[in-house]
């Protein structure tokens, strides 16, 4: 019997992230509730959950269902946007780098040595106490402490494929560094571009995650995953579902982009 080309990394971790792209995308219908409006008479006192509220109510009186709902749309607009902007930056320096060496390539990797040795949530925390938070800067913050990462690999790649017989072939018939780049290099490193944007997004909502968990993220009332399970801390005895949900969808988010991430790489492998 012939064995199976299924990838299952990929099937469930792009099940996973669909049903989480879905659910952003239709929050005001799937969302029972207003996340910001307390819905149930239980200020001080969260609701345990029940056919009304599957998921509880928090301290305020609030869905929480419905929070998780509108909290995805937050998570995955600010670790989408942060990874795409990351990539863009590390795309670009590593590129270059590879490309064109000497004291370009020893100026750039010296920035992206420099940006690695520094802890992304410290470095985070830093920018976010300059800027106010906002959902543009948490997203341009988390980007700024994310593309080093993605530079070094694709610089790796670059290397690579500059050395390549085609490549040589373009240099000798006159093509241009920009054409050559654009036209026969990212094109070839694309693949591994693909698995690192997979893997750069779980690393964006981890960070967003952990930013609203500090208080640094998006301002409330805005509902964010980070900052639930922040403001339930001192319910975690008397009410542990109001951590445990949102810990859930933090999980399964990341969890999703992973193995869909893993699941690229295993493909390229092949």
């Amino acid at each position: 019997m012939a064995r199976s080309s299924i990838n299952w990394l990929q099937v469930v971790g792009g099940t996973i992230t669909a049903i989480l792209v879905l659910v952003a995308i239709f929050a005001p219908v799937l969302a029972p509730h207003d996340p910001t409006q307390a819905v149930a008479p239980t200020f001080g006192d969260p609701g345990p959950p029940s056919l009304a509220f599957p998921c509880g109510t928090d301290q305020l009186g609030r869905d929480v269902l419905s929070r998780l709902i509108y909290g995805a749309r937050v998570s995955l607009i600010v670790g989408l946007s942060a990874m795409a902007i990351a990539m863009s930056v590390g795309v670009v320096v590593g590129l270059c780098a590879g490309f064109f060496g000497g004291w370009t390539e020893v100026i750039l990797m010296r920035i992206t040595d420099v940006m690695l040795t520094l802890p992304g949530l410290l470095l985070a925390m830093a920018f976010v106490a300059i800027l106010r938070p906002s959902l543009l800067s948490i997203l341009l913050v988390i980007s700024l402490v994310s593309w080093s990462g993605v530079a070094r690999v694709v610089r790796a790649e670059t290397l690579s494929m500059a050395s390549r017989d085609f490549v040589l072939a373009a240099r000798a018939l006159g093509a241009s560094s920009f054409r050559i780049m654009v036209r026969h290099i990212l094109p070839n490193i694309a693949p591994t571009i693909v698995v690192m944007a997979a893997l750069s997004t779980s690393g964006t909502l981890l960070l967003d995650a952990g930013l609203s968990f500090l208080g640094l993220g998006v301002p409330p009332p805005t509902p964010s995953w980070g900052r639930m399970v922040e403001e339930s801390q001192i319910y975690f005895r008397t009410a542990p579902w109001l951590v445990f949900f949102p810990g859930m969808a933090i999980l399964l988010a990341v969890l999703g982009f992973n193995l869909l991430g893993y699941g690229f790489l295993r493909k390229r492998n092949r």
